[in-house]
This record gives structure tokens, C-alpha cells and sequence, in this order.
């Protein structure tokens, strides 16, 4: 079997990666998206909150004009009465920045959730290589991106156009209206026009965010290789784990063949099973599993128990009962209380010893 290539990235981003990439400012975000909610919040703040800013825009233009002869010898009055008006459109943007400004921060946090990083603007002097910018220009991402914005400006093209097609009489008959009327109709062609130019874009951007969404997913990939290779990296080489593993079991049998000696009795069936119990009246309220092991660990329990002359009885039924119900260090489960406690009775009878 070829051995897998780094290049073979098949393999779906695993969280940390995704973390990783998170944290240097690699998110799914579509700039035509954040432009499109913010020129739309923009345009509805204007046009429900934006009396007061209109308002103040033409007084005080029409205050300039009517005074402009006047700014020689009253400059001073004429600055004055300007900048009270100027004063009273700015309050009137006011909540219109604010609408956008809150705008602006939903649609961010929509595409990427609460992210605070100042990685994407720390200089990164390999950014300015020429022969990689101009790989860029000509790769499949850039030629997608020309395609696009190309696209995106037909089609906003097209939605002002029809706009303007279906006003040409009315803008050809202009003339024969007062100014005021005028300047009102003009307004809502504007309004009508900015509207169907906007949502014409958000339509785009949404998809411009799906496939931001599928390229970063693409971008993101990793190969079997890549993936092993993190596995090792933070959480160790499998060969390593399992060898630590192995060693701790080795060590916590070790620990338990050592309690072997210090038993009162071992259990068995007699082949397969061993048991040893401990019990002392003195300091125990009931009788503990000290060790247990199944066939070549069951010999050597018994190998061990001979040596030290530790009572071996042969119980397979109760032998079987105390190896998966009983813990290593825990007394005895409570319906074998009546069973050990005759085969204790036997022992300390064959020791002379009373129960």
C-alpha cells in the first residue's frame, strides 16, 4: 500500500486546529455580508430616525445661502447661525450611528461569536512577498473572487437600471413640477433605488458566506499524518501510552501480590479462580478482597499463598462470586457474608484458633 502523502488532506479539522485557526482570526466571514446589513441598517435609520438630520442638512444650507451675502460684514453672526444648525443635524445622526454601530456588531458576532485577537494584526513580513501575491492573483481563489465581484456589480448594475428604466418618464416630465416636488420625488427614487441596490447585495453576500464557510471547512482540512502527528504532540505517542499503561498495571499487580502474604484465606475453584481474603476482628468489621486473580494470575496467588502457608479452600461457587462482585481493598459484597464466614470458621478451626 503507497504510503499516504502530507498533501492528501481528507481528514476534518479536529478542535483544536479549530481553536488554533480561531485564535490567529481564521473565521468564515463574508465582508459583502457585514457591507450589506450595515449600508441596509444605514438606509433604515436615515429613513425612520432621520427627520431631525434632514432637517438640520437643509436649513442650514438654505440659512448659508440666504445670508451668503452678508458673510463680509456679519461673518461672525453668519458662523454662528450655521453652526446651530449644523448642531441640530449632527443630534439627528446621532441615533442613526448608533442604530449602524449596533448593526455592525450583530452581524459580526452572527458570522463569528464573540472573538477578541490581535494576532491578524500583528506584521507578518512573509504577507509581503511578491511571487506569493501573485500566485494569489492567479490562483483558483482569486480567479472565483474576480468572477464574483465581477457578477456582483452586473447584477447591482442591472437592479439600478430597471430602477431607473421604470422612472425615465417621470424623470423626463420633471420640469414641469415645483421644486419641492421635485426634490421629493427625487428622494424616493433614491430611497427606491439604494433599497433594491442593497438587498440585490445581501442576496449575494449571503452566498459569498456559504461559501466562505465551505472554503474555510476546505482550508481547514488535514491529512491522516497531520492528525497523528497532533495526537502525539498533546496527548503522546500511542506506543508510549499503551507502555505506560502497561507498566502501571504491572505496578498495581505488584501492589496486590504483596497483600497476598498478609491474607487469611484464599478462595478458589479450584483452578481458575483465586481469592484472597483478609479479616482481622480486632480492627476490620468485615472480611476484605486483598488480591484476586483468574487463571496463571489465580496460580500465582496460590504459588504465593503455599509459600507463606496461608489456608487454601476450595469454594468454586463462592470463589466465582467473590472475583466479580468483590473489589481489590473493599469487604466482601453483603449476600456472601454467611459463605466467607463459614470458611473463616473452618480456618480458624484447623489453626486451634476460636471465631
Amino acid at each position: 500500500m503507497a504510503e499516504e502523502q502530507l498533501g492528501d488532506k481528507t481528514e476534518s479539522a479536529t478542535p483544536r486546529k479549530r481553536q488554533d485557526a480561531r485564535e490567529k482570526g481564521q473565521v468564515a466571514k463574508s465582508m459583502d455580508l457585514s457591507s450589506s446589513i450595515i449600508l441596509l441598517a444605514a438606509l433604515l435609520g436615515i429613513t425612520f430616525m432621520g427627520n431631525s438630520f434632514i432637517e438640520g442638512i437643509v436649513a442650514s444650507t438654505v440659512g448659508l445661502l440666504e445670508n451668503l451675502h452678508q458673510f463680509d460684514s456679519e461673518q461672525d453672526n453668519l458662523l454662528t447661525q450655521y453652526g446651530k444648525y449644523f448642531r441640530i443635524a449632527f443630534l439627528g445622526l446621532v441615533p442613526i450611528l448608533i442604530f449602524v454601530f449596533v448593526a455592525a456588531l450583530a452581524i459580526t458576532f452572527f458570522q463569528v461569536g464573540f472573538l477578541m485577537t490581535a494576532k491578524p494584526l500583528t506584521p507578518d513580513i512573509t504577507k509581503l512577498d511578491p511571487i506569493k501575491g501573485i500566485g494569489k492573483l492567479f490562483s483558483l481563489r482569486g480567479l472565483m473572487r474576480m468572477v464574483f465581484g465581477i457578477f456582483k456589480l452586473t447584477v447591482i448594475g442591472s437592479v439600478s437600471a430597471i430602477t431607473i428604466w421604470q422612472e425615465w418618464d417621470y424623470l423626463m416630465a420633471l420640469c414641469n413640477y415645483a421644486f419641492p416636488d421635485i426634490v421629493d420625488y427625487l428622494i424616493g427614487v433614491v430611497f427606491t433605488l439604494s433599497l433594491r441596490a442593497i438587498l440585490a447585495l445581501l442576496v449575494l453576500a449571503l452566498l459569498d458566506y456559504g461559501y466562505q464557510k465551505f472554503q474555510h471547512e476546505k482550508d481547514l482540512r488535514m491529512s491522516k499524518q497531520e492528525v497523528k502527528e497532533e495526537m502525539k504532540r498533546y496527548e503522546g505517542d500511542p506506543k508510549i501510552k499503551e507502555r505506560r499503561k502497561a507498566i502501571q498495571r504491572q505496578l498495581a499487580m505488584q501492589r496486590m501480590m504483596d497483600q497476598v502474604p498478609k491474607a487469611t484465606v484464599i478462595v478458589t475453584n479450584p483452578t481458575h479462580y483465586s481469592v484472597a481474603l483478609q479479616y482481622t476482628k480486632e480492627n476490620m468489621d468485615a472480611p476484605i478482597v486483598s488480591a484476586k486473580g483468574v487463571d496463571e494470575l489465580a496460580f500465582r496467588i496460590r504459588e504465593v499463598a503455599m509459600e507463606n502457608e496461608i489456608p487454601i479452600v476450595q469454594r468454586p461457587e463462592v470463589a466465582r462470586a467473590l472475583y466479580r462482585n468483590g473489589e481489590v481493598g473493599g469487604p466482601i459484597p453483603l449476600d456472601l457474608y454467611q459463605a466467607v464466614a463459614e470458611i473463616l470458621a473452618y480456618v480458624y478451626r484447623l489453626k486451634g484458633v476460636a471465631a
